[in-house]
């Protein structure tokens, strides 16, 4: 599969924007495990400045189907490269990229309405600062709570750009896992895939009714050949009628 399969944004072609990545794979369920771990140690060589590991699920359902999720928080400029990465150790291990999605956030933009704000908040903290000089106990008591919802404004529009600036300084990118046959060469939305998908899904349906069903029936029919083996039992035991006269 090559690399168009799997469609970027470098962070220079946007900048001031928050992206966020997440890949979906599919590939043998007895691989899932094996290349988890070979994700979560990539990450660790790019070191702790760079690449975190953010969260990891690893579950197996009652029909053997397993998902896996895996999560990091990456520098911006290595996010996509990870990305791309991360997608050849799948297809290494017989595994191929079912889908993919990249989201963004006008961080830039909502950075600068924020700082419009909290200049708009200091200016009339400032004025309600000059005056101070009133007399009167109401009219000092008023502006004491004007100047502390300024203060407020001011302090939530600060703690808002810290937010995003965050948002900036580092990329979420998440890996998805489940269980799966991948088939080359073909796309995953292709009829082929489809009828495969489908025919494995009708497999699993009937063996899985056929199942049901037996255990349904088994306890009634070994009940009914009890009660058949006791009756046998007990007309043994029971006295001969006598022939009647002719």
């Amino acid at each position: 599969m090559s690399d168009e399969a799997a469609p970027g944004i470098n962070v220079t072609a946007a900048p001031g924007v928050a992206f966020s990545y997440r890949y979906g794979f599919r590939l043998p369920a007895a691989r899932i495990a094996a290349i988890q771990e070979a994700h979560a140690a990539t990450c660790e060589r790019l070191g702790i400045a760079r690449c975190r590991i953010t969260g990891m699920r690893y579950s197996r359902s009652e029909e053997n189907e397993i998902t896996a999720t895996l999560g990091f928080s990456l520098a911006p400029d290595v996010a996509r490269a990870f990305g791309r990465d991360g997608i050849r150790g799948v297809e290494a291990a017989d595994g191929m990229l079912l889908d993919s999605e990249i989201t963004g956030e006008d961080a830039g933009a909502r950075i600068d309405q924020l700082a419009q704000a909290r200049e708009a908040a200091s200016a009339e903290r400032a004025a309600i600062d000059a005056r101070s000089g009133v007399t009167t106990h109401e009219a000092r008591a008023e502006l004491e709570r004007q100047r502390a919802a300024a203060t407020g404004s001011e302090r939530d529009a600060a703690a808002a750009i810290a937010e995003q600036r965050a948002a900036l300084a580092a990329t979420p990118v998440v890996f998805e896992y489940r269980s799966g046959q991948a088939i080359r060469g073909f796309d995953p939305a292709s009829p082929f895939t489809r009828a495969a998908d489908l025919a494995v899904a009708s497999a699993r349906w009937t063996i899985g009714t056929a199942l049901a069903l037996i255990g349904l029936a088994l306890p009634p029919l070994l009940l009914a050949l009890l009660g058949l083996l006791l009756w046998r039992r007990v007309r043994h035991l029971l006295p001969a009628k006598a022939p009647r006269a002719g």
